[in-house]
């Protein structure tokens, strides 16, 4: 799983970590053929269409449900 940085509504997110993990899947997939590993978990409520596109297969989309939070 990975949770990208804050980030302004007006910028795109950091895909660094994104493509990293979706990278080490790939590695932990290859290296020890073992089929289990297969969810890669990216993507909030700001960033889900770019987590989808860098190969998330789930997303956190609470606060597109729910609303923002109360302090």
């Amino acid at each position: 799983m990975t949770i990208p940085e804050l980030h302004s509504i007006d910028t795109l997110p950091d895909l660094r970590q994104q493509r990293i993990a979706r990278e080490a899947l790939g590695q932990l997939r290859s290296r020890f053929a073992f089929e289990r590993f297969e969810e890669l978990s990216m993507g909030m409520s700001d960033d889900f269409e770019t987590a989808i596109e860098e190969g998330s297969t789930l997303i956190r989309i609470g606060t597109a449900i729910f609303g923002e939070r109360v302090p």
